[in-house]
């Protein structure tokens, strides 16, 4: 998944997003979690709906829907 998503790295900045960290569970290489930061919720939704990111995702072998969650940190 590294190398495609590197590649999507100037369509994130495009699209608002500021920071990210890709995780991978330790027993199963095909559970990936990412997390992006945006300037606001607004921008991370249309992040999260775009064709782009869909494209890519599936560049990059995703199956299936995949869980999209918003959350904001916890001061």
């Amino acid at each position: 998944m590294a190398p495609e998503f590197d590649k999507f790295e100037a369509g994130r900045k495009a699209m608002g997003a500021a920071g990210h960290q890709v995780f991978q569970a330790v027993d199963d290489a095909n559970d990936v979690t990412a997390w992006h930061d945006f300037a606001t919720l607004e921008k991370a939704r249309s992040f999260a709906s775009s064709n782009e990111l869909k494209e890519a995702m599936g560049r990059a072998g995703a199956r299936g829907k995949p869980e999209i969650w918003f959350a904001v940190e916890v001061p």
